[in-house]
């Protein structure tokens, strides 16, 4: 969570990079014209879908009706058999850069507790099928854990993070505190969260949140590339593998052992397990029936 940052301030921060493209070559699952208001959905690549938040004005600021279109995007191509990895994706100025503070600075104690404020806003965390996160420019407070809820981040050069919530005097509450600790250890997460310091896409990378920093301009091709790569390979055992990689997060390493060879176990009865073994062996190319 935290304000959308001024389009002012905003363009003596960054850089200018070429605008982006969104290929909108709409897929079985994307939405029709007029569905969505603050999102676009598009199919760059077989197998492969993008979300691209779309509100340029407020700088990709995050309310109740993009996270609403989000969920229901995601839910749609949740059932989509044609979409393998999911692309997510803003603009070169800010993937997202905060919450929309004018949706939420009135709300009192009895409100956001009885109607679990926010919890909406974790519900692409539970999505089976891998998302990855093309970042330029500023992913700050819920921006930076909307990214963080992805399961791959390539970052731009001028992709800029942080959890600067302290200085609305609140604390992150959509998964920063948490997810932030987990990939940059105690002291370091402590230290970003306490003072509300942003750090650059090089030192994302460094320390581990991202997976890397893509050449300037680059990133959501780099971002549909890489989901091709996944989208070609047999759902069944990406979904599985998503799966053991996320309970590394949650459990002990004695029960992350046992719960990964159960997955393991559990794909000996698909076919493309054999499938896959088989072409293998036989020096051929797979060819997937997600079954």
């Amino acid at each position: 969570m935290l304000p959308a940052l001024r389009a002012t301030s905003m363009r003596t921060a960054l850089p200018r990079f070429p605008r982006q493209s969104v290929v909108r070559w709409q897929s079985s699952a994307a939405a029709g014209p007029g569905e969505y208001t603050s999102i676009l959905v598009s199919q760059p690549a077989p197998g492969v879908s993008q979300i691209t938040l779309n509100r340029p004005k407020a700088l990709n600021a995050l309310n109740s009706t993009l996270f609403h279109e989000l969920n229901a995007a995601l839910r749609t191509l949740s059932s989509d058999d044609s979409t393998g990895c999911v692309v997510l994706t803003g603009s070169d100025k800010a993937f997202a850069a905060g919450a929309d503070i004018k949706e939420m600075k009135d709300k009192q104690f009895a409100e956001v507790y009885k109607g679990d404020f926010l919890a909406h806003w974790t519900e692409l965390s539970g999505f089976r099928k891998p998302i990855v996160a093309a970042v330029s420019g500023y992913a700050l407070g819920g921006g930076c854990e909307l990214a963080m809820m992805c399961d791959i981040i390539l970052a731009a050069p001028n992709a800029v993070f942080g959890q600067p919530e302290i200085n609305l005097g609140v604390i992150p509450g959509a998964g920063g505190t948490q997810r932030l600790t987990h990939a940059l250890g105690k002291s370091r997460a402590m230290e970003i969260v306490l003072t509300g310091k942003n750090f650059s896409a090089a030192e994302a990378a460094e320390w581990g949140l991202v997976s890397r920093v893509v050449q300037e301009g680059a990133v959501v091709d780099e971002a549909v590339k890489v989901a091709g790569k996944i989208a070609g390979k047999g759902m069944l055992a990406v979904q599985a593998a998503k799966e053991g990689v996320n309970a590394a997060y949650e459990m002990s390493l004695t029960n992350g052992l046992h719960f990964e060879r159960r997955l393991f176990h559990q794909l000996f009865a698909t076919n493309d397990q054999k499938i896959g073994m088989n072409a293998f062996a036989n020096k051929e190319k797979a060819k997937w029936t997600n079954s």
